[in-house]
């Protein structure tokens, strides 16, 4: 097992990428564009990765080829940086056995959102996280997507479940900024939480109003962008965050919005890894693949954006 640079009780800070998955076919892992995609990223400075969530398909995978990205992830990673593992699932067994499959593979914590088809209120979300918690071998960090479940993580739910000491914190994907300042304000009660950021464009903002990091998609093509706009807002400098976030705001504009795919950021990410010849362009059903009309626009949105360098999208944060 490697050890994990992620201390029992200090919260995780920084860019934590939620890294792609590559593939060759729907139940293929790509080996060699996932060992080139984690060195990029890592390249770049991030603080973390996020395997198995809703950038990497998390849900859409086979058992083994999850096993597998837990594997080459973990092996390849070495205690560099925490990874950190999906385990959302329908069934709460599984969730369990992929937490115990991540630990002894070497992951720092694992990441779980509501499961989804059957309808739950409150009480019961936080019934089954409060009986997930304690069969889990390693800390669990709560997601909150509710456009992708469900249900989201009410506020009520999150105060009850800051009692769980096994329970580190939240990924607020909302997108709700109102919502995120009430959240801020009570996970003060836990100085060992983290408060994560999912959507990049609210990245800046977030992280300027108290966030301690964000799980920027964007960080899979140009993680020194994200690492420095999140840096840049800790410092409180205001003109160049300015210029970073207009860069982020490019990027989801361009490059995840102009394809018109229903799934534009995971699409737009996956397509741009493959101009820059990091990985091949595969998505996982129920996702459509993408249409030749498509990667020409992201490789055209590349070519304006002058980010058709891998180095230089890796390293620099283009301001």
């Amino acid at each position: 097992m490697n050890s994990s640079p992620f201390p029992p009780t200090a919260p995780l800070r920084g860019i934590v990428a939620p890294l792609i998955t590559p593939l060759i076919d729907r139940d293929a892992l790509d080996a060699a564009g996932l060992e080139r995609l984690v060195e990029h990223v890592l390249g770049g400075g991030v603080q973390g990765l996020f395997i198995l969530g809703t950038t990497g398909e998390g849900p859409s995978l086979g058992h083994r080829v999850r096993c597998e990205m837990i594997d080459q992830v973990c092996d390849q990673v070495q205690g560099r940086v925490p990874v950190l593992v999906g385990i959302t699932d329908t069934s709460f067994v599984e969730s369990v056995n992929l937490a115990e499959y991540a630990a002894d593979a070497g992951a720092s914590a694992v990441v779980f959102a509501p499961p989804c088809y059957f309808p739950i209120d409150q009480d019961a979300l936080a019934r089954h996280v409060e009986q997930l918690a304690p069969e889990l071998p390693l800390r669990l960090l709560l997601y909150d997507i509710p456009n992708h479940a469900n249900v989201g993580f009410e506020l009520a739910t999150i105060r009850r479940l800051l009692e769980l000491p096994s329970v580190i914190g939240v990924k607020d994907s909302s997108a709700d900024m109102v919502r995120f300042h009430r959240l801020r304000k009570l996970v003060d009660q836990r100085p060992d939480w983290t408060l994560l950021v999912g959507p990049e464009e609210l990245l800046a903002e977030a992280v300027l109003s108290g966030a301690d990091g964000g799980v920027s998609g964007g960080s899979n093509l140009a993680p020194r962008l994200y690492v420095d706009l999140l840096e840049a807002a800790r410092r409180r400098d205001l003109s160049r965050v300015a210029r970073l976030h207009a860069r982020v705001m490019q990027i989801s504009e361009r490059i995840y919005a102009s394809t018109g795919h229903p799934a534009g950021v995971i699409a737009g990410l996956k397509g741009a890894l493959a101009c820059l010849g990091l990985i091949e362009d595969v998505l996982v059903e129920p996702l459509p693949p993408l249409e030749e009309a498509q990667r020409a626009a992201i490789r055209r949105a590349l070519m304006e954006l002058d980010m058709l360098d891998r180095r230089r999208v890796g390293i620099s944060a283009f301001d």
